[in-house]
């Protein structure tokens, strides 16, 4: 028996009873994350999660950090992970993270079981408050919204995504008519954050260029390969599996005979097509941003800077390249009085489109001067854990972002 392997208990009834008037506390994602980061051993935390575990009562809590810290592994152990989360939540439905004091605002975020990207990451966004974090879990089977922890603001935080389109729909219907402050109180406009639909929404906006994407099967580029006329955009091309994220499967096409041959070896049913844009900047770089919007104001959270075109933060190799954090860290310093001024007709437009308190975009900008936006989502991964000697310009850049947010909490809960 696997050391994590635990008995699953006995499924819920669809309408969960009533749970206590506070739900269980758990360390938070947020916090196991920042250990694991920083390089700090975690299995004395696991130890102690096990042995809470070793009892007549099922602890959903200690399950759910279980979880976190699988996840955290990868592979088959984060895959582990995700079915011990599903394990908790046979349990209950709602669990409390407690941040600093917890006197602060007390936030009910409606989340769905996956992996740290199927959700906004407002635990991250909480560090260095007071606030407490409650995350009631939902699917497409939920029933209704009774019995809901006592909460000063609520905050839709589903992300975009083909696993949580049927969650999303139930969630555009629960939520009709909801009283009180909520945040993306918005699901189908969440749900068609997709890339081809942003790209069509963002077409006609002259602050911005939206490469235009489309949602091929694998048969429409076999007839593209095959020389039949079809409404693509000219090779080169950047081919991504629908779902992926961070680069994963991201392919660039030079022509026909390259697509055949990516067609013989990639195997992907479906997948995003859109024109590869060249965007590097007079020194060579390709500087990819990432931006988060909050109640329509704009933050910096990071700028990766590399001679790839498929730039990443994980892999623009920031670390090894002074040169390219003095970069970003003057992108940061100078955020508002530069890009987010030259840029301003196009986060305003932005926000007019979208309408959501909270969103983020990963973005570039034209040799023209437009703001070339690849992707908009509520659920991009906005954090502090880069290592202060090194990136010692990000804590105050993102203790900014996480003010801001905060701020609109508060302003949002005030009667």
């Amino acid at each position: 028996m696997h050391l994590f392997d635990q008995p699953s208990p006995p499924s819920p009834a669809p309408v969960a009873a009533a749970w206590p008037v506070w739900p269980a506390e758990t360390l938070g994602y947020g916090e196991i994350v920042h250990r694991a980061y920083g390089g700090r051993d975690l299995s004395d935390l696991t130890q102690d999660l096990l042995c809470r575990l070793d009892g007549p009562m099922v602890d959903a809590a200690a399950l759910m950090d279980l979880a976190t810290i699988l996840q955290l592994q990868g592979g088959d152990l984060a895959k582990e992970g995700l079915t011990m989360q599903k394990n908790a939540l046979r349990v209950q439905r709602s669990f409390a993270i407690r941040h600093g004091l917890g006197t602060g605002p007390h936030i009910l975020a409606f989340v769905t079981a996956g992996d740290f990207m199927a959700n906004v990451p407002l635990d991250f966004l909480l560090r260095g408050s007071d606030a407490v974090l409650i995350l009631h879990f939902v699917d497409a089977r939920t029933e209704d919204l009774s019995d809901l922890p006592a909460h000063d603001v609520a905050f839709l935080a589903i992300g975009e995504g083909p696993q949580n389109l049927t969650v999303l729909a139930r969630m555009a219907r629960l939520l009709e008519g909801w009283h009180g402050p909520i945040f993306n109180n918005a699901a189908a406009l969440i749900a068609a954050l997709t890339r081809d639909c942003v790209s069509r929404l963002l077409a006609d906006v002259p602050s911005i260029y939206a490469p235009p994407t489309l949602h091929l099967t694998a048969q429409d580029l076999i007839e593209v390969a095959m020389g039949a006329e079809a409404t693509m955009m000219e090779f080169p091309i950047l081919l991504r599996p629908v779902g992926s994220h961070a680069g994963t499967g991201l392919a660039k096409i030079a022509d026909r005979a390259a697509l055949a041959d990516w067609l013989r070896h990639a195997g992907q049913a479906q997948v995003y097509a859109a024109p590869f844009v060249e965007y590097r900047d007079a020194d060579g770089y390709y500087n990819k941003a990432r931006v988060v919007l909050i109640e329509g104001r704009p933050f910096a959270s990071h700028m990766a800077r590399s001679r790839n075109w498929m730039v990443h933060y994980l892999n623009a190799e920031m670390e090894a390249h002074p040169e390219r954090r003095a970069a970003e860290a003057a992108w940061m310093a100078d955020f508002d009085e530069s890009f987010a001024l030259r840029h301003a007709k196009a986060f305003g437009a932005l926000h007019q489109m979208f309408g959501l308190e909270y969103f983020g975009l990963d973005c570039a900008e034209m040799p023209d001067g437009r703001l070339l936006v690849f992707e908009v989502d509520v659920a991009m991964i906005v954090h502090d854990m880069d290592d202060e000697v090194l990136f010692p310009y990000k804590k105050p850049a993102m203790a900014k972002l996480f003010a801001g947010f905060l701020a609109a909490v508060e302003a949002a809960r005030r009667p």
